[in-house]
């Protein structure tokens, strides 16, 4: 079987790609011609160059699959220019399923978030069917893959599309290359440089649990449903406080109100403004985000798709470790 996997180089997609691979899957990866291929090194992969907002070449990489991982997405918190999160994570979803149906792909597989999901009043574990509308999304990242997610429900319910919606909390491992907002923050952990931390929640998941998670979803999930694939629910302190004894690191004791650290914010994302500099560690989306907990129910998959997450801790332990030999932690 000939399978397409957007997004291979990147931290989940390379996962993904390590378990395909395991379950027997013969693999094109379709990848920006400036993508960091590191992830990709020493793989029996086939590697094609194209973009999703470019139809045309999407064309070309579907031919001869008969399945698709889209995986790919454009995760930041700030942005320079929005437009470019909504063209890669709505225009090009759409351009690659329609691309995939075209190519008579049979079976689809792809990869949301947590991010589109509703969450509960009182902090509880929400799950796929906690109601949510475009309004409760924070920031142009959950906003377009709200859009996303609601233009791939569309093309399953009215042209068919054979596709099955996985939707991942926070994953945490090796190979977060970029890294990830969550691997920066384990990175400033493990360097001893979180002084002080909000009260927010998140739900953790080892980064390979997550591709095992689409593995089982592409054999056993059904067209058009959703599945969340996480493990831990865990607030921000228990998760500083886990890392502690893995970092050689003290954990910090201070807890900052929500609104004592908005101005923090203004202030980074104004510096990163004014110097054309990456992504600042601190963003105001991030911040409003933080106000609530994102904690999730994984039942569904454990039960429908036999899920069945490792401890976070491990996660926690290699993601550390990745960043050490790698040389972020210094």
């Amino acid at each position: 079987m000939k399978t397409l996997i957007t997004g291979a180089s990147g931290f989940v997609g390379s996962a993904v790609l390590r378990q395909l691979i395991k379950a027997g899957h013969s693999i094109r990866a379709l990848i920006r011609p400036k993508s960091d291929p590191r992830n990709l090194a020493g793989l029996p992969v086939e590697i094609v160059y194209g973009d999703l907002t470019d139809r045309g070449s999407l064309d070309r990489a579907m031919v001869g699959c008969s399945a698709l991982f889209h995986v790919a997405a454009d995760y930041r918190l700030w942005v320079p220019k929005p437009r470019e999160v909504y063209e890669t994570n709505v225009t090009g979803t759409r351009n690659i399923m329609l691309a995939a149906m075209d190519a008579g792909v049979k079976r689809i597989v792809y990869t949301s978030s947590v991010a589109t999901l509703g969450l509960t009043p009182d902090g509880s574990p929400a799950d796929e069917e906690t109601p949510v509308s475009l309004k409760d999304m924070i920031g142009h990242y959950k906003r377009s893959k709200f859009i996303a997610e609601v233009e791939v429900k569309r093309l399953t319910s009215e042209q068919g599309l054979p596709v099955v919606i996985v939707n991942p909390s926070t994953p945490v491992g090796p190979r977060d290359i970029k890294p990830t907002p969550t691997g920066r923050m384990i990175v400033d952990a493990a360097s001893g440089r979180i002084p002080a931390y909000v009260d927010t929640g998140l739900n953790l998941v080892h980064v390979d649990d997550v591709a095992i998670g689409h593995i089982l979803s592409f054999e056993r999930g059904k067209v058009g449903e959703r599945y969340i694939l996480g493990a831990c629910n865990m607030t921000l302190k228990e998760i500083l406080f886990t890392l502690a004894p893995i970092t050689g690191q003290k954990p910090p004791k201070i807890c900052l109100p929500h609104n004592l650290v908005l101005p923090v914010a203004c202030v980074a994302e104004a510096w990163a403004w004014l110097t054309g500099g990456k992504e600042p560690r601190i963003t105001l989306t991030g911040v409003r985000l933080s106000k609530k907990k994102m904690f999730f129910s994984v039942e569904k998959a454990k039960c429908f798709l036999g899920f069945n997450p490792r401890p976070v801790e491990e996660a926690l332990h290699e993601a550390v470790d990745w960043f050490r030999q790698n040389g972020y932690v210094r």
